[in-house]
């Protein structure tokens, strides 16, 4: 039995919002983070949902902080709420409803922001609300206050820009400008192998490990086992990864599997079969032949065109008046998108299963003339409900990235990233192959320190409401966090990834610069150089900021401004900045009214 038994009704709230809170750091940070790695083709989309739910909920599970800072960063004195554990749990309550609604509202916008900026942002104006703004710490504060944010808020993805595109300057002069660069990029995978060993055990050590407390360790325990990490690596990488890949991409032996891998340096002894064309590896180009307006529009009819755009909403366009409006007048930007909607949903009727079910059931009951709540279109509401709820869940395993990303042809902006990528040097896929192996274990390890890491922010405010709500005391310094709680976000976080992820995805990754495997793992190693670098200062940084910051980075390396799309980035940044005062307001003024709402005298 809860001690705050009368404020059932905050811990419902509370925790509703900690959920929003945690299913949009999944669509929005999350999803970010693994753009990177499904852009680059390094793996699929599919594939990160897996990864992503896999490596998050261990991080949090295994590792992760079982104890939580209750005021975030120490924007607002552990005093505020003079021991009332009743206000403790309204304001956090507000925190997390101004933060998770600033991120709701911008991953439906497909705009990607920080959601620890968010819940920074929201706190502080939790706190103004509170004890006033004097008592906000609005400066440095030991690289713990608002003045600190806003710092890192510009310094960190300059400073991954300079990183990533290191890492990849590296790449580059050690591979692919090399006479031939598929034997340069096999025999130098070892040393690329150790650079990210080292780098993603130092992630694990700094950041993805409270529970361990490995940061504690003294200085050569930390590096003998970072370098030992790497080196080890590297050996395995020497004995088992250089052979598979030799005899996959120099000897062109089409029939090696990946499982073959396991018999090391005995496969330079295998029996050579007759070698291909070219090596049977994946295309790692943005653009490739499914993708071309000719072959993405040819498989469909006109009636599927004419139909589609309108699925969800209305009645079919009758034939006759559709092909004399566009007779009549040249397409708009919006009708050309709802033309590509339209060919994406006609795709998936095509489909079988819960999908192709869903969105034939979808297209073949529209709703009819009038308002939604006339008898007729009631009926058909709840006729199309199930497969609105199938759609809602399964839509985004079927999304096509990068044809998102590529944008439409014929429109400004697809006119836009066709001239990105074509100042972009494309490198020889044998060669990419290598590294798409290296940006897996980067994105893996990425996503295990942000379960172990980044939720604990996340759930921070939540353990505190549920603390206080059980026990009756306010928390003035950490707060304990029931394993329960981290499952319990894990999960959603993952739910968000999965269902919602594909929102941002399609707006970051190859929408920035041109991306493959061996950019995309400089970019990863990148940002994970620049978060530790941070978090030797306990400076606050966001992950995803850095990530975007190293795109940057890798894009200029091209050797020209045109391959980075600046009209994107430019975006990104006023989202960013956005998110202080608008989560900051949404916070401070729900506390501020709840707070000091008139009620009866008792």
């Amino acid at each position: 039995m809860a001690v705050l038994s009368e404020y059932n009704y905050i811990m419902a709230i509370g925790t509703f919002f900690a959920l929003l809170d945690a299913y949009n750091n999944g669509a929005n940070d999350v999803a970010n983070a693994w753009a990177t790695s499904v852009s680059s083709r390094s793996i699929s989309y599919r594939q990160a949902m897996v990864f992503g739910t896999i490596f998050e909920m261990l991080g949090a599970i295994t590792v992760g902080a079982r104890t939580a800072e209750t005021i975030k960063n120490g924007i607002i004195p552990g005093t505020a709420f003079k021991g009332d554990a009743a206000v403790q749990m309204l304001a956090f309550t507000c925190a997390l409803a101004g933060a998770s609604t600033w991120v709701m509202w911008c991953t439906r916008h497909s705009a990607h922001v920080s959601s620890t900026y968010s819940l920074i942002s929201s706190i502080a104006g939790v706190g103004v609300a509170t004890v006033g703004a004097s008592n906000v710490q609005w400066g440095w504060n030991n690289g713990k206050g608002l003045g600190a944010i806003f710092a890192g808020l510009g310094m960190a993805p300059a400073i991954a820009a300079g990183f990533g595109a290191s890492v990849f300057m590296l790449i580059k002069v050690v591979v692919h400008m090399r006479r031939d660069p598929v034997k340069w990029g096999v025999y130098t995978a070892p040393f690329f192998f150790l650079v990210a060993g080292t780098i993603c055990t130092l992630s694990v050590v700094y950041k993805g490990s409270p529970k361990l407390g490995l940061n504690k360790k003294p200085a050569w325990y930390v590096a003998s086992v970072t370098v030992g990490t790497g080196v080890g690596l590297a050996i395995l990488a020497a004995i088992f990864f250089v052979p598979y890949v030799y005899v996959k991409v120099i000897k062109k032996d089409p029939n090696v599997r990946w499982y073959h891998a396991i018999m090391g340096p005995l496969l330079f002894k295998r029996p050579a079969a007759p070698a291909g064309e070219q090596a049977i590896v994946p295309n790692y180009a943005v653009v490739q032949e499914d993708d071309l307006p000719s072959t993405r529009s040819s498989s469909l009819s006109d009636e599927d065109l004419r139909k589609g755009a309108a699925e969800d909403t209305i009645a079919p366009v009758d034939s006759e008046k559709a092909a004399a409006h566009a007779e009549s007048k040249q397409l708009t930007y919006q009708e050309l998108v709802a033309e590509g909607e339209a060919r994406f949903h006609a795709k998936l009727r095509q489909k079988r299963g819960p999908i192709g079910w869903a969105m034939r059931l979808l297209h073949n009951n529209p709703i009819g003339a009038g308002e939604i709540y006339e008898r007729k279109n009631i009926k058909t509401f709840f006729v199309r409900l199930p497969a609105m709820i199938t759609v809602g869940l399964l839509y985004g395993l079927h999304y096509d990235i990068h044809a998102a990303q590529s944008g439409i042809h014929g429109t400004p902006e697809g006119a836009r990233m066709e001239r990105v990528y074509a100042h972009a040097e494309k490198y020889p896929n044998e060669v990419e192959h290598v590294y798409s192996f290296i940006q897996i274990l980067t994105a893996c390890t990425a996503s295990f320190a942000h379960g172990a890491n980044d939720i604990g922010n996340s759930v921070g405010p939540w353990a505190v409401i549920y603390h206080a709500w059980m026990y009756g005391e306010a928390s003035t310094k950490n707060a304990p966090v029931p394993i329960w709680q981290l499952a319990v976000l894990s999960a959603t976080i993952s739910v968000g990834l999965i269902t919602y992820g594909y929102n941002i995805m399609k707006v970051m990754g190859n929408k920035i610069t041109y991306h493959s495997p061996s950019r995309g793992s400089s970019m990863e190693m990148g940002a994970a150089i620049t978060v530790l670098l941070f978090s030797q200062y306990s400076l606050p940084v966001s992950t995803s900021m850095c990530i975007t910051g190293a795109t940057v980075g890798v894009g200029l390396c091209n050797g020209t401004l045109k391959a980075v799309n600046f009209q994107r980035v430019g975006l990104l940044v006023f989202s960013w900045i956005m998110t202080i005062p608008v989560a900051g307001t949404i916070g401070g003024v729900l506390m501020g009214i709840v707070l000091n709402a008139p009620h009866f005298k008792s």
